[in-house]
This record gives structure tokens, C-alpha cells and sequence, in this order.
């Protein structure tokens, strides 16, 4: 196979002389680089001749040149037959052939004279056939349409493990050899030759991400190899400007290159979902950088952004571009509550709308009566632009929230105009649970170790040839990309991500960004903000003043005289001490101990609980925690334990909603309506 690609590439070197010589030198020109490649034999054909004559007139009279000649003719016919050991047994003995004919006419011309007895004419007719056999094997090794038959390949072939596989119709373009094969029946399948990309690497000498696999859909034993020997990659191409600048988030956004010069573009309508993966300093950021530099240069959609690890440090030029960022974990949490409450009220106004699915008409304003929610007529509602919630960093989410958070947005945002981003280093099962990780359809996997590949790309795309662990933090932006709307031919194909540029270069572009896109992108609609408020409270409504501190605090609640002192009472409390009440009075002494009041019922006490906790939820920015219960636990007539066990059985309901710290949950809006 390695012989066909130099061939090939010979075979390119070839039509661009004829261009140049059509330009230059007219048909004469043309004609002559056309005959130039068959030219050798016949040249040497010629020499030989002019060395016959040679030798005749110096030794035509010695009889020890002649035996010198005739040795000299044995020892290079032994030679070259030793020589062609490497080669195939054809070409091997064409050349031994080529050899013995040649010397021993050379011998005879000497001692004899080149005119004498047969000579002329074995001179003509065997040198002439002799040079256009080497013509004909040289037009056959140029337009052979079935490989199956070269020496060298099936040699290679063998080597590798996949022995009696014919190869066809090699296909060259500049830096890419494509070679479709076909293997044996009933011997060998297509996994087969995915086990064997390794051994094929090295047998050419190339990288293991240079050769992909592109197995037939309609068939278990045939396919096409794609080799790329040169990694056109290793210089970053910098940032070229927003791929469709005030254009709808329908038009695919471009983040980068492939390998073979072709763009790189994320298609988000189709992709829905996207888990972008890759261990640190793999370039991970960078590629989010390009996604989010595209989608904030478009008119249509609104993004959320949440960052509790890194509270935004990578991405603090363009945050003032994003309608919401979350940067420690209680607005994220928020965040997370906010984003599965506004998709049902995003899917009943499409739905009221009717629209199936979001589209870009549904970011306009509503003046169709098609798309009206008024009995007669259009309604002229405002439009509900798409929505991106990105949750980088995500692993401290699933840590301090738990590995399923996630899981009812994959599965419900999808006739939402809602897409999900996770970014995270690794997408283990100890971290993402199965059911998210399988709501996730798109995937961006930049390097990794091992083979954490396999929690992002499917099985196929790594058979085929897919290796992230080959590049891990050595090759920053090389990602391979999976995704609906993306031809699966390329899924395999290595890709980066553009460059931003260092620091400074990077600031300025996410500044221009900000700034010339700013009349361009749509605010959040009423539906969508309505549905946040109600469940995120102040870390929503309040959230543009917050962007600008990127570890702002949480607004504290508004707390009564009371509240305040037992908060500031609790706080001296040790640890050891924290489930006493510190409230309760010590019973008096004697005969005159007053009988308790009887006991609430656990129907009774639960529902005093939810008023308690409505009640302090609704002075604050709607989260409550259990210590703030503490004045109240003689009303509820139960322990600290017990309210902690049913908060957190609310919170198992749905009627409350975990913020990530301790104890403290979130109202939600089923248990704001008590």
C-alpha cells in the first residue's frame, strides 16, 4: 500500500508539470512530460547499445576482456536478483531478466562487434521489447483498477493480519489517500480491520490517528481506508471573526478545522445536547471560547452560564454578554432549578403557538395568526428566542448536587428551544449517571488518558479509528467532534479548534464581541424569565449586577428581631452541641410543673413544617435552611432530626430543591402555591 501512495503522489507531480508545460511551452510541451515518465527504459535501452560499441572497440581483441565481461554479466544478474529479495517476486524477476538480456548483449557486442551476425537484430527487437515491458508495467501501476494483485501490498497486508484483502480504486487528493477494500468472505469482518489500524500505522510509519476506517454501511466485510500522512493540524489556526454574524443559531456555528482544511461547524438545532470532554490542558476552554464567541454574535438565542469551580475566570470578558452567569454553587443550583421550570412553560407557549419544535420564526414577534395563541387573528406575543444553559466545569455541580441533576433537562428540553452544555474533564459513571450521559446525543472530545474516550464517543467512531488518548495535553484544540446534522463519515476525523490568541489578543476579541453584537442579541423572553423568577428569586432577578463580582455572595434574606438573634445565638454553638435546642427552658422544680401541650400528629406537624418553611422562604431570596427552624420546633413538637428528615423528603417529592449546601434547600413553586 505504501508503494501505491508514492505512485499516486508521483501521479500528481505528473499532471501539475503538464499544467505548467501547457502554459509554456504549448502541445510540444505537453506531449514530451506526457512521454518523460515511459522515457527511462528506452534510454537505457540506448546506452546499452553505445556501450557495446565502446567495449568492441577497446577489447574486441582481448580474449580476457571477454572473460572478464562475461563474469562482470553473471555477477550483476546475481546481484540484482539479490537486490529484488525485498521486492515482489514479479518485479523481481523482470529485473533479473532485464539484467541477464542486457549484459550478455553487451558481452557479445564487445568480443564480436554490435553489427556482427544477430546482434542488430536482437539489439532492436529485444531491447524494444524489453523497454515497453517496463512501459506496460509502469501504465498498468498507474491505472490498475483492482491493487489486489501488487506484490507490495499484499505483502503489507499480510503482515498486518488481514491477508487475501483486494484494495481498489485508490483515490488521491492532496494530503489524503483513500483506499477502498474488500475482505475475504466469511474469513474476516470490519472489526477485524479496526483491530488492525495500529499495525497498519506501523507499517507506514505514520500515526495511528493518520489512518481511519470507514466501514460500509451494507456490508460487514468492505470499506474504505483514509490515510493522512501529514498532520496539516500542528499550526493553530487563529480565529477568522463570527462564522454568520446576526444570522439565527440555526446556521451551524464554525469552531475550527478538520485535517483536511475543511471547517469544523457545530450544527446546536441538531445537536441539542452536547457533552464537550477533555482532560486539563487538552484545550478544553479554548473550544469553549469558539463555541460561545459564535453564539453570542447571533440574534436568536440567550445563554446561561454556569462556572462554581472557576467562578468565571476563564470566560470574564464576555459575561457581559450572558443573560445569567451563576459563579458559586447556590446560583448554580438556582440555575439548574430555573432551567427545569421554564421548559414546560417554554413547551406550552410553542405549543400554544403552534410550534412543534422551536424554530427561528419563533424568536420573532408573533404577527402570523398561524402561530397565534388568540382565538382569531395574530396575538403579536413577543418572541421566545433559543435558550443554551452551559454548565461548565460541571463536576463540582454533580458533586455538591447530585449525578442526576441533569438527567430531567436532557430528556425534557428538547421541543424547548433548550439545549444542555456539559463541560467537564471526565464523563465517568462515578460522576454523570448513565441516563444523563445517554441524553447527551452530541459530544466534543478533546485529549484524553486511557480510555476515558469511550464515556464520550460512541463505540464505532474509536473502532473506526478515533483516538483522543494518543494526543492527551500534548496536541492543545485537537478534538474529534459527534453530532446529528455532521456527516458520520467525518466523526473519525481529527479536527482543532481555532485560537483565540494569548493573552490581551483574547480580551480584545471578546470585547469586540461584546460590544458589536450588542444590539444584535435577543433579551429573555417574558416566559422564560417569569418561569426563572419564581423558582431562582433574587440570584435571578438580580443577576446582571451580579455578574460583574465573579464570587458575589448571596443576597441574604430580610430577617425579623427575633430570627436574628437565634441565628446569632447558633452560631456560638459547637458543633457536638448543634442538634440541642437552645431554646427550650429547663422544666421548674417541684409540684408545680406545668403539663405540656399536647403533641401534634405527624399530619399536623407536617404541615405546620410547610408553613414554617413558606413563611421564611418567602422574607428571603426563597431558600430556607434547618437551622432556621430552630424557634419552631416546640410548635412542630418534633426534633431537629425530624425536620431535617422531611425537608429532605420534600426535596425527594420536588417540593423543595437542594442548593448545594448543607441543609439548605430552594422553594419551588408546588410549595409556594401552600
Amino acid at each position: 500500500m505504501a508503494r501505491r501512495t508514492r505512485t499516486a503522489d508521483q501521479t500528481n507531480d505528473l499532471v501539475l508539470h503538464d499544467d505548467a508545460s501547457r502554459r509554456s511551452s504549448g502541445k510540444g510541451g505537453w506531449l514530451w512530460n506526457q512521454a518523460k515518465p515511459y522515457a527511462s527504459p528506452w534510454i537505457v535501452t540506448g546506452g546499452a547499445g553505445l556501450v557495446g560499441c565502446g567495449a568492441n572497440v577497446m577489447w574486441g581483441d582481448s580474449p580476457w576482456a571477454g572473460v572478464g565481461l562475461t563474469l562482470a554479466s553473471v555477477g550483476l544478474t546475481a546481484a540484482t536478483w539479490w537486490a529484488g529479495k525485498m521486492t515482489g517476486p514479479q518485479r523481481r524477476l523482470h529485473s533479473a531478466i532485464t539484467v541477464a538480456a542486457g549484459t550478455s548483449w553487451v558481452t557479445a557486442a564487445a568480443l564480436s562487434g554490435p553489427l556482427s551476425g544477430p546482434l542488430p537484430d536482437l539489439y532492436l527487437m529485444g531491447g524494444a521489447s524489453l523497454a515497453l515491458s517496463w512501459n506496460i508495467r509502469k501504465v498498468m501501476r498507474f491505472n490498475d483498477t483492482d491493487t489486489a494483485s501488487s506484490d507490495s501490498d499484499k505483502g503489507l497486508l499480510e503482515k498486518v493480519g488481514l491477508a487475501r484483502t483486494k484494495l481498489k480504486n485508490v483515490q488521491v487528493e492532496p494530503n489524503r489517500v483513500t483506499v477502498p477494500y474488500e475482505l475475504p468472505a466469511g474469513e474476516l469482518t470490519n472489526d477485524d480491520v479496526a483491530k488492525a489500524i495500529p499495525r497498519i500505522a506501523s507499517a507506514l510509519d505514520v500515526p495511528t490517528t493518520a489512518i481511519r476506517v470507514q466501514h460500509d454501511p451494507d456490508s460487514a466485510r468492505k470499506g474504505q481506508f483514509v490515510i493522512v500522512p501529514e498532520d496539516m493540524l500542528k499550526t493553530p489556526t487563529v480565529w477568522p471573526g463570527p462564522f454568520a454574524p446576526g444570522e439565527s443559531v440555526a446556521v451551524p456555528l464554525r469552531i475550527g478545522v478538520y485535517d483536511d482544511g475543511s471547517d469544523l461547524v457545530l450544527p446546536v438545532l441538531d445537536a441539542i445536547h452536547i457533552l464537550i470532554m477533555g482532560m486539563t490542558g487538552s484545550g478544553k476552554t479554548e473550544g469553549a471560547l469558539d463555541v460561545l464567541f459564535e453564539l453570542l454574535s447571533r440574534k436568536d438565542v440567550v445563554v446561561w452560564l454556569a462556572d462554581a469551580a472557576k467562578a468565571g475566570q476563564d470566560f470574564q470578558p464576555l459575561l457581559p454578554a450572558v443573560d445569567w452567569a451563576a459563579l458559586d454553587t447556590p446560583s448554580a443550583g438556582a440555575m439548574i432549578a430555573a432551567v427545569q421550570a421554564v421548559i414546560p412553560a417554554r413547551t406550552a407557549w410553542l405549543r400554544d403557538h403552534g410550534y412543534r419544535a422551536w424554530e427561528p420564526a419563533a424568536a420573532q414577534k408573533q404577527t402570523s395568526p398561524k402561530h397565534s395563541c388568540a382565538s382569531a387573528g395574530a396575538c403579536g406575543c413577543p418572541g421566545m428566542p433559543y435558550l443554551v444553559a452551559w454548565m461548565e466545569e460541571a463536576a463540582k455541580l454533580l458533586r455538591d448536587l447530585g449525578d442526576d441533576v441533569f438527567t430531567g433537562i436532557a430528556q425534557e428540553a428538547r421541543s424547548a428551544g433548550v439545549s444542555l452544555v456539559v463541560s467537564m474533564q471526565r464523563a465517568s459513571g462515578y460522576q454523570l449517571s448513565t441516563d444523563t450521559r445517554a441524553s447527551l446525543p452530541a459530544a466534543m472530545c478533546f485529549g484524553v488518558r486511557g480510555d476515558d474516550a469511550g464515556f464520550a464517543l460512541p463505540e464505532e467512531v474509536l473502532e473506526a479509528g478515533a483516538n483522543p488518548a494518543a494526543w492527551g495535553n500534548k496536541r492543545k484544540g485537537y478534538v474529534y467532534m459527534v453530532s446529528a446534522g455532521v456527516d458520520e463519515d467525518l466523526y473519525a476525523n481529527p479536527a482543532r479548534t481555532f485560537w483565540t490568541g494569548p493573552s490581551g489578543v483574547y480580551e480584545k476579541a471578546a470585547a469586540w464581541i461584546v460590544q458589536q453584537f450588542a444590539a444584535v442579541r435577543s433579551p429573555i423572553d417574558p416566559v422564560t424569565e417569569g418561569a426563572a423568577a419564581r423558582v431562582a428569586g433574587d440570584l435571578f432577578t438580580n443577576r446582571q449586577a451580579r455578574a460583574g463580582s465573579p464570587a458575589a455572595p448571596v443576597t441574604p434574606p430580610v430577617l425579623s428581631e427575633e430570627q436574628e438573634s437565634v441565628q446569632a445565638v447558633a452560631a456560638l454553638v459547637d458543633t457536638e452541641d448543634a442538634a440541642l435546642d437552645a431554646t427550650a427552658e429547663l422544666p421548674a422544680v417541684g409540684h408545680n410543673t406545668e403539663i405540656p401541650a399536647a403533641k401534634p400528629s405527624t399530619e399536623e406537624a407536617r404541615e405546620l413544617l410547610e408553613e414554617m418553611v413558606s413563611m421564611l422562604a418567602s422574607v428571603g431570596p426563597g431558600v430556607v435552611a434547618v437551622k432556621d427552624l430552630k424557634p419552631y420546633l416546640e410548635q412542630i413538637g418534633r426534633d431537629r432530626s425530624w425536620v431535617s428528615k422531611e425537608m429532605k423528603r420534600l426535596a425527594e417529592e420536588g417540593r423543595l430543591a437542594p442548593t448545594g449546601e448543607e441543609g439548605v434547600y430552594r422553594l419551588v413553586p408546588v410549595l409556594a402555591g401552600v
